[in-house]
């Protein structure tokens, strides 16, 4: 018998009541705010150089963009505006010093504004309703075509999509939170199916519309500009390194949370290039977190009673992530230089996309969405009603960080250190939340049994072994797999990383279903178990799925 579904009833039934939608309506005003006080923000903030400088260094910065890495997604007018905005500036230079002045204010002004209308969403909750009925339909029909044959079963009602994305962890938990304050919702991220995943986990557990930090690169796809869009989507570009731009993103964060927007970014800043879990995550959007939770308690006649913000960690976990191949390749590029090199192979177009949807849904793979348990802007623990508690168990309130001699102050430095504080607190939850399927832990044991045979060699050597000496005894394999799994299992009951349910299962069903799985869809599997021996047909790619377990002291019982 299946087991009885959970369903979960929306938290806000009205959807003209979601933060998301209010702020959509005011869209032309919040844009000028978000203009307003970046512009506000960047004339005190130049790092040494004048405005002047600033703005000159952004022009220029614009233009080596477009030349070096154009985009479908850019506006048609970059390259006019640009060199519009460097005429201008070469024009202000023969005015006097107090109309120069004013004319690079004008011209900052109108660059910040051009970006905060860039990085701005367009969420329409018709759109919303429609994309997310889309996606809940597409997913589940291409679901049912792995159990009934024929054209019916794209119509089929036999299986949910929940039978295939399992959602685990603290569901209650961030719902009640969503009902207390502001969710930040901060998962892994490993593929560009991410974003879309995570939006039908949103709409699943009735939590309202989240705005999304999305990368502007994904929008080159049409099909996932729709999506992006109706979903919630603000644009992120990862071209743009400029203080003018990251300080518009920021401050277009910042007062998106100060209007009780539900957020969802990725804090690793990008796609996990080498499989790992991410260790070090960019502190940008993360600071606008603090930045934002000081502000409302600066706003409020009651600081104690100020709105809250809550970090909610979410480890996503995949069999296999169809950009496997190009993302390690870039890695091992990256990181071996000379010593190392492979052509990307990046998939970039919504035929790839459809094709790897489909091979993903009728490969009878599964995917896990392990939710973390709130946390302050600190990385306290909160309960349900957001209340603090440190590390012993004592309540907190974290009103007391911000205050200097009885007074809410602004102290960059101070909270510089707290958002670091922050980032350490959730990777360390990522590896707690992160769900061991048998897949992640075949990988692992076949590449440590590999590093251990072939001691001598560095990786980039190691990652060159002849066909011919891929292989490995089925029973060695299988008893050092039994040994990572003990181990596992132990560090499963101390709280120290989740597993899956089929990782209890006898040794042989794990490891058959571990090495059907990893690497599913690749052309060239990373592990195949042929003629009673464990066959490794590509090392890259096994080297990417090992590393998910890397960080837990497993190489130490090989």
């Amino acid at each position: 018998m299946r087991k009885e579904k959970v369903r979960y009833s929306e938290i806000i039934p009205k959807t003209k009541q979601w933060p998301i939608v209010q702020l959509s309506r005011d869209r032309k005003k919040f844009i000028e705010e978000v203009s307003a006080e970046s512009f506000e923000a960047l004339k005190g903030i130049t790092k040494g150089r004048s405005l002047r400088e600033e703005v000159e260094m952004t022009i220029y910065r614009e233009k080596a963009r477009i030349r070096a890495n154009p985009w479908r997604v850019d506006p048609r007018d970059e390259k006019p505006f640009w060199n519009k905005m460097q005429q201008r500036l070469l024009d202000s230079s023969t005015m006097e010093p107090e109309e120069a002045r004013n004319e690079e204010e004008k011209i900052l002004m109108e660059i910040i504004q051009r970006y905060a209308e860039e990085i701005s969403g367009n969420f329409k909750k018709n759109s919303y309703r429609f994309a997310r009925t889309v996606v809940t339909f597409g997913f589940a029909r291409l679901l049912n075509a792995t159990r009934v044959k024929g054209l019916t079963s794209l119509f089929s009602r036999q299986l949910d999509l929940d039978d295939k994305i399992h959602i685990v962890g603290e569901t209650e938990h961030i719902r009640n939170l969503a009902r207390q304050g502001t969710v930040v919702m901060v998962p892994t991220h490993f593929s560009n199916l991410d974003s879309i995943l995570i939006g039908w986990v949103i709409q699943f557990l009735g939590l309202p519309a989240f705005i999304y930090g999305a990368g502007l690169n994904l929008f080159n796809i049409k099909i996932f500009a729709y999506f992006m869009n109706s979903l919630g989507a603000y644009k992120v570009d990862r071209r743009k390194k400029n203080p003018v731009y990251l300080e518009t993103l920021k401050t277009y964060s910042s007062m998106a949370l100060r209007r009780g927007c539900h957020s969802l970014f990725f804090p690793g800043g990008t796609r996990s290039r080498s499989g790992h879990i991410e260790k070090r995550l960019k502190l940008g959007l993360l600071s606008t977190t603090i930045e934002a939770q000081r502000i409302l308690y600066q706003q409020a006649k009651d600081a104690r009673k100020a709105s809250k913000i809550f970090i909610v960690p979410v480890v996503i976990n995949y069999n296999f992530t169809l950009e496997a191949p190009a993302l390690i390749n870039e890695h091992l590029k990256r990181t071996g230089q000379e010593r190392y090199y492979q052509e990307s192979d990046e998939f970039s177009s919504s035929y790839k996309i459809a094709s790897f949807l489909f091979k993903f849904f009728t490969k009878g793979s599964d995917i896990s969405v392990s939710i973390g348990k709130g946390m302050d802007i600190l990385g306290n623990y909160v309960d349900d009603q957001g209340n603090s508690y440190d590390a012993n168990g004592n309540p907190i309130d974290t009103v007391d960080y911000f205050i200097s001699n009885g007074q809410i102050t602004i102290d960059s430095q101070r909270e510089e250190e707290y958002v670091r504080i922050l980032s350490r607190r959730i990777v360390e939850e990522y590896h707690k939340y992160n769900r061991v399927f048998a897949s992640h832990l075949v990988a692992f044991t076949a590449f440590k049994m590999m590093e251990r045979k072939n001691a001598k060699l560095d990786l980039y050597n190691l990652l060159r072994i002849p066909d011919e000496d891929l292989v490995l005894d089925y029973e060695e394999f299988k008893e050092a797999f039994k040994k990572l799994r003990k181990k596992v299992m132990k560090l499963n009951k101390e709280g120290k990383v989740s597993v899956a349910g089929h990782m209890k299962k006898k040794a042989d069903q794990v490891i058959k279903l571990g090495v059907e799985n990893v690497g599913l869809y690749h052309a060239q599997r990373p592990l195949v178990l042929k003629n009673g021996k464990i066959v490794i047909q590509n090392m890259n790619t096994l080297y990417y799925y090992h590393n998910r377990m890397d960080g837990y002291g497993l190489e130490n019982y090989i």
